[in-house]
């Protein structure tokens, strides 16, 4: 195994560009390539890949997918420079958690994306 990227559903695709672009990721591709009305896109942010992808582009396909926002997962990103990071996003952002040093000795911060993801951000200071 090389890597994984979660492809996450989600209501609405320019929100979410526009969410993640706001916490330092680039869009990197679309379905459709031009035009705005996106069913699916990929952004990264450093290694981070993550791709959405709209619910009403499922259709009927894979039925075992939940079609509400959210889940009962979180998203663990490991980065450097967390502080000047939550500086930098901290008001743009809905904070769960602010930084705090956990007792495995990473210092963490939790948010919320405009989809019901949470992101815990991780550095090993």
């Amino acid at each position: 195994m090389n890597s994984l990227s979660p492809n996450i559903f989600v209501e609405s695709m320019s929100d979410t560009i526009r969410f993640y672009e706001s916490i330092g990721f680039k869009l990197v591709m679309t379905v459709p390539e031009d035009g705005g009305d996106f069913v699916w896109a990929m952004m990264t942010n450093g290694a981070v890949t993550f791709m959405f992808q709209t619910f009403e582009s499922l259709g009927e396909a894979l039925p075992q997918i939940s079609r509400n926002n959210g889940g009962s997962l979180l998203f663990y990103i490991n980065l450097k420079n967390i502080r000047q990071f939550f500086e930098n996003i901290k008001d743009k952002v809905s904070v769960l958690k602010g930084l705090e040093k956990t007792f495995y000795g990473a210092t963490e911060f939790s948010i919320l994306d405009n989809n019901n993801y949470v992101l815990t951000f991780a550095e090993d200071e």
